[in-house]
């Protein structure tokens, strides 16, 4: 099976070391420093490779941290001038090496958020960029806050030899891909699993297994897959949610999943961890 997205970052984020003025300066400095340029989702480019060259001008860096050969990476909003890719069309491309598209992940979440969070949400007051782009600091009321990360369950659930599928109205035509919803908060993830499936489909789950977690750039979430055993059948749908939802057999959704289903239906893209999810919950 191929390799999910953005889960082969190969950096060191040498947290220990954001602090440190003096070797972030030396770092910046280095004839090896890499520099991504990002605007909003999209990723500057040249010839189709990202541009990594040192930057002219004032800009604020974030760290991302040092690779294999010790070259060290950082990324910086930049203007809309110039050959812009964005990132979910780059991924889907497959043009760009595994290891370097986590990068650029970790680079779109963290300037998605910094983009959002120039004032305190205590006092209103512009704040500033700390940690060497891990915290904004409010000069003000003297509130720090941190760079936040989401998580959504997303879960194949089975019942005997089925596994449930749902699919959404934007989605393509025939793909269907497994529930799935945002965690809220007080509850652990066997509730959030079960919330979601109950509200979206009406459907009883019992025993939830943790299978496997996808960061998700699109702008900052930690998808968290499980497999969820049913405990009952009747499907009864939220159509706010879902636009079809149904049980297929574990032959149509190996099918599915590879692409070969004689009614044209569909599963999620192998970089997805929807596609990983269901993978898991016909083998266990």
């Amino acid at each position: 099976m191929a390799k999910m997205a953005f889960v082969s970052s190969p950096l060191d984020r040498m947290a220990n070391h954001r602090t440190n003025a003096a070797w972030l300066s030396s770092q910046m400095t280095s004839e090896n420093a890499n520099f991504i340029q990002m605007f909003g989702d999209g990723l500057r480019m040249l010839a189709n490779k990202p541009i990594l060259n040192r930057p002219a001008g004032q800009h604020d860096f974030i760290f991302l941290g040092t690779d294999d050969k010790n070259a060290p990476w950082f990324a910086f909003s930049a203007n809309a001038e110039g050959e812009m890719q964005a990132l979910r069309p780059l991924m889907m491309s497959h043009t760009m090496p595994q290891e370097k598209l986590s990068i650029m992940a970790q680079a779109r979440s963290l300037l998605h958020w910094h983009e959002r969070h120039g004032f305190c949400a205590n006092c209103g007051h512009q704040t500033e960029m700390s940690d060497a782009g891990y915290r904004r600091h409010c000069p003000s009321c003297k509130t720090d806050h941190f760079p936040r990360t989401d998580p959504v369950v997303i879960m194949a659930v089975r019942h005997g030899d089925r596994l449930l599928l749902g699919r959404q109205k934007a989605w393509a035509p025939g793909m269907y891909s497994a529930v799935a919803g945002f965690m809220e908060p007080g509850e652990t993830l066997e509730q959030a699993v079960a919330r979601e499936v109950k509200e979206e489909t009406g459907i009883i789950v019992g025993k939830v297994s943790y299978v496997a977690s996808q960061p998700w750039p699109f702008p900052s979430s930690l998808m968290v897959g499980c497999v969820a055993e049913a405990e009952s059948d009747a499907i009864s749908l939220d159509d706010k949610e879902l636009e079809a939802a149904r049980w297929f057999s574990f032959d149509d959704v190996r099918l599915m999943l590879n692409g070969k289903h004689p009614d044209g239906i569909h599963a999620s893209h192998p970089w997805a961890i929807a596609h990983y999810v269901l993978t898991a919950a016909l083998e266990v």
